[in-house]
């Protein structure tokens, strides 16, 4: 969703947000779409929780979230605050003290569902101490645990519960002063999720937008779930910041929200393969071909696509966009670069030759 500037412009709704900073990124305003992940680790283990933190930045994660379950997790929490190469977010359930006392030990945002907190007595005091601390609030409204007072409602549908408990959440922390905030109303429903987060968009066009679906899954499903849901809103201009959830190596998480920022031409970090699906023209082992390729561009740091056809009749002409990529034939294959053509080379020598060519050209 879109709306139009007096220039003619449709201005995306992600930039109509106001900026919230958690930590050194900035979420809404216009700013880039983040990556977000979790940590799987028990965060009484500090060192565990920051070797996978720095596993994450290295594969492009922005800002990541860790649960503080108890008080005994508490001082290894701010140990991972001060040590983290990334802005850590608390994740808090039930106990109110918790995220005060998160606040106090250097969470750069506190990740509450005012829901399952308690009274808003309970609230008010976490909105309290983020505000003496400085750290931003993300609203985490979930299907699973909404207010009674609105979940146990027969007069409303799911996506209509999940909007209003939002909106009466984010009103009482704005009336109490507070606007660092970062929404989310999470479902494992794609339909759902796509219409809450419509209304949110409408009805809270300022508020920066958290976008996921919640309990998507294991690694392919839970991708195609997100890739669907998030994907479409995303092209939609609604959202500020992703975590794909995924039941998987967070680090999976991370590097198929940077697939998903870069198919809808948002964001790339990483290069991007381009490769035909094969047909009974194809005359070498294309799959394998394609599956070392992409093994060998994982170690490549550059925003580059790298095209590998099965034939020349979709080489050059169907992968014309790419920087670069190669085109088999029987026994030799044919170097490209923005659909022009380079050289001839070896069947025996093309995965060689594709990146010698990619480490002339972009030294990488």
């Amino acid at each position: 969703m879109a709306q139009t500037d007096n220039g003619g412009h449709d201005t995306p709704a992600r930039d109509l947000t106001r900026s919230v900073m958690v930590g050194g990124v900035a979420v809404g305003g216009g700013a880039p779409v983040s990556v977000q992940s979790m940590c799987t680790t028990k965060t009484a283990d500090a060192e565990s929780t920051l070797a996978q933190i720095r596993r994450l930045a290295d594969a492009g994660c922005e800002i990541i979230r860790a649960t503080v379950p108890n008080k005994e997790s508490l001082d290894s929490f701010g140990r991972i605050c001060e040590e983290s190469p990334l802005p850590v977010v608390a994740d808090i359930h039930f106990d109110h003290r918790l995220a005060i006392e998160a606040a106090r030990r250097g969470a750069a945002a506190l990740r509450i569902n005012p829901g399952n907190i308690g009274s808003f007595e309970k609230v008010d005091a976490v909105i309290d101490a983020a505000g003496a601390a400085g750290c931003a609030i993300r609203i985490g409204v979930n299907a699973g645990s909404l207010d009674p007072a609105i979940g146990e409602r027969t007069d409303m549908t799911l996506p209509e519960k999940l909007v209003a408990s939002s909106v009466s959440f984010v009103e009482h922390f704005e009336e109490r002063g507070f606007s660092d905030i970062v929404l989310s109303a999470k479902a494992h429903s794609v339909p759902v999720t796509l219409e809450t987060y419509r209304s949110l968009s409408r009805e809270l066009p300022t508020v920066p937008l958290h976008l996921g679906v919640t309990e998507a899954g294991t690694l392919r499903q839970g991708t195609v779930k997100n890739s669907v849901g998030v994907g479409i809103l995303l092209a939609e201009g609604i959202g500020n910041t992703i975590r794909l959830s995924l039941t998987a190596d967070p680090v999976e998480e991370v590097d198929v929200a940077w697939d998903l920022l870069s198919a809808l031409g948002l964001r790339r970090l990483h290069p991007e393969l381009v490769s035909c699906p094969t047909c009974g023209r194809t005359q070498v082992d294309l799959i394998a071909m394609a599956e070392e390729v992409s093994k060998r561009l994982s170690r490549v740091n550059a925003p580059i696509s790298v095209a590998v056809m099965g034939c020349v009749v979709n080489g050059p002409g169907e992968a014309r966009d790419a920087d670069i990529g190669i085109a088999c034939g029987k026994g030799q294959g044919l170097l490209f670069a923005g659909g022009e053509p380079i050289r001839k080379v070896r069947e025996q020598d093309m995965v060689d030759e594709l990146f010698a060519e990619i480490e002339s050209r972009f030294g990488v």
